[in-house]
């Protein structure tokens, strides 16, 4: 079967031929596209129906016909390779402590010269206790006869720091860890905590507290304005 395409009417000799089968062939071109217009519409119309019935329609299947891949790129870029840069991630990581090691002299050769480092970074997490017992200053007017106790750091109140506070919120919201789990947890690395010690901290991980200069809960010890807390080693 030809094609419409592939006539070549400049091959036709007659002008008023050439002309009445070009008008022919698009007569024909727009007939065809009314019939399959038509064709559309009657089936639209006797899905309509069947639906109004309760039937299935007619499915919607798209023939099968694989598309060409485009290529944009030009001959000389796809015979050009391209290449890979891989990022370094050790410029982005913070480095906490700086560890030397060394090499035993005694298994070295007599004319070994050191030559400097090779760094490596290694990440790692370490999870321990950092208890530290506060001493805070107290002092004592003979004019006001009260006592005055230097305050806390921020975050410190109660029997738990802010880094407790703040892994247990990390682990039980974002971790979806149980509160036995978290206390479980908490007790293997050292810290000594309940059920419902670790309850009471998710209720109050809402609300933050602010260390002022408040009279402390002793009736004769007060809190001195704009004191800061010292942390000293233990006695």
């Amino acid at each position: 079967m030809i094609e419409l395409a592939d006539l070549d009417l400049s091959s036709i000799a007659d002008d008023r031929h050439r002309e009445g089968l070009l008008r022919l062939l698009n007569l024909v071109e727009e007939l065809s596209t009314t019939v399959r217009q038509q064709a559309d519409e009657i089936q639209r119309l006797r899905d309509e129906n069947n639906r109004l019935k309760g039937e299935h329609g007619k499915p919607d299947i798209k023939p099968n016909t694989p598309t060409a891949k485009k290529d944009h790129s030009s001959e000389q870029e796809r015979r050009q390779p391209k290449e890979h840069h891989r990022r370094s991630k050790q410029g982005t990581i913070p480095i906490d402590r700086d560890e030397v090691c060394q090499i035993d002299p005694t298994t070295l050769p007599p004319d070994a010269a050191f030559q400097g480092y090779r760094e490596v970074v290694i990440q790692d997490l370490v999870l321990r206790t950092d208890n530290v017992r506060f001493l805070q200053e107290v002092y004592h007017a003979d004019s006001t006869g009260q006592t005055y106790l230097a305050p806390l750091p921020a975050g410190y109140a109660g029997e738990f720091g802010p880094g407790i506070k703040a892994l247990i919120i990390v682990w039980y919201f974002a971790c979806q860890m149980s509160e036995p789990k978290i206390r479980e947890l908490c007790g293997h690395a050292g810290v000594q905590i309940s059920d419902g010690q670790v309850s009471n901290l998710l209720i109050k991980s809402r609300t933050t507290s602010t260390p002022r200069a408040t009279r402390s809960t002793r009736p004769d010890c007060a809190v001195a304005p704009g004191s800061r807390s010292t942390t000293a080693p233990p006695a």
